[in-house]
This record gives C-alpha cells, structure tokens and sequence, in this order.
C-alpha cells in the first residue's frame, strides 16, 4: 500500500461555486481597493474592501435596504443598485478601485453595472467599459417606472413605503439629492 495522497480535495469555497481562487489572487496582487457587489433575491449588497493578510477589511458598505433612510423603497432593481453604488461611492475615502462581481457573470446593462455606474458618478476611478453600463433611462426608474404603472399589484410595496408607482422617478431624484446631502 502506498502512503502518498492519490487525491487531493479542493478548498470548500471551491466546490460550492463562490470562489474563483487564480481570478481572487490577481485581485489581491494588485493591492488596490475592490469594490465587491452582490445581488441577492432581495437587495444589492455593496463594500469597499481591502487585502489583509489577516483577512479582508471592509473599509466602507452600503446596501439596498440603506436607502430607506433617504426616502426609497430599496429592493434590487436596477435604480436601487444604481443609488446603492451612489451611497457607497459617497462615503468611500479611497477614489480608486476595482470592480469585483465574484462568480456572476457578466451581464451588460444589469444591476451590476448599475452599481458600478453610481460609483463612477460619485467620483470613484474604476476601470470598465461604457457598454456595460445601462441607459438613462433604466437607471433613473423610467422604465420601471413604466411598468408598475401597467402592473401596480406588483408594486405594493412602493404605496406601503410612500412612493406612489407613476412618481419613481421623483422619488429616486429626490433620494439622490439626500445622499448628496449625507456627510461622510
């Protein structure tokens, strides 16, 4: 009988699918800021972090649910991603940094992007591609907008939470107008 391993299992985060560990590794080699974005089934989670050997430090979060305090209902739509990014690019210190969107892949014009579109418009330096990002249109609620008008039992939770389903818009300016206001 030999004694040498025949078979060497992988890391667990691995074989679950949630850790690309060659694409983690040039991330961490390149001792810049990352900014990690996740979509759930119920909000956009958002952070701002940094390679320790220790472990990972988060140095600033925001989150869809955050945006209660500004005046929107956060769920994980395309202007609830696009205001998260906004929020988390206001109270980052560090102007630049990279995109990190873990095993997902890559959608042009999705939440993401739109995360990653608030950052850049709150002045944070990422690199990335125009195409990607979504339009006018998506980002400020027009188009959702549109279609809760055409399906308001969908939107319930918009009237429970104060924002009427033909006044998205507004209320997403407003909030971004709230956030401009926030401090650090």
């Amino acid at each position: 009988m030999s004694k040498d391993k025949t078979y060497e299992p992988q890391f667990k985060r691995r074989r679950l699918g949630k850790t690309d560990y060659r694409k983690r590794l040039g991330t961490v080699k390149g001792k810049t800021t990352r900014v990690v974005v996740r979509k759930t089934s119920t909000q956009i989670i958002a952070h701002a972090v940094k390679f320790n050997l220790t472990g990972d430090t988060t140095l600033a979060y925001a989150s869809s649910k955050d945006l209660k305090k500004f005046g929107f209902y956060g769920t994980n739509n395309t202007p609830s991603a696009y205001l998260t990014g906004y929020l988390l690019g206001k109270k980052m210190s560090e102007k630049k940094a990279i995109l990190d969107i873990g095993r997902r892949s890559q959608s042009h014009g999705g939440v993401v992007f739109a995360c990653l579109k608030g950052l850049l418009d709150a002045g944070i330096e990422i690199p990335h591609d125009k195409v990607a990002l979504p339009s006018e249109d998506r980002i400020n609620g027009t188009v959702l907008e549109k279609y809760a008008k055409e399906n308001e039992k969908l939107f319930s939770n918009y009237e429970k939470n104060g924002i009427k389903v033909d006044s998205i818009t507004k209320a997403f300016e407003k909030a971004k107008s709230e956030i401009d206001k926030e401090k650090k």
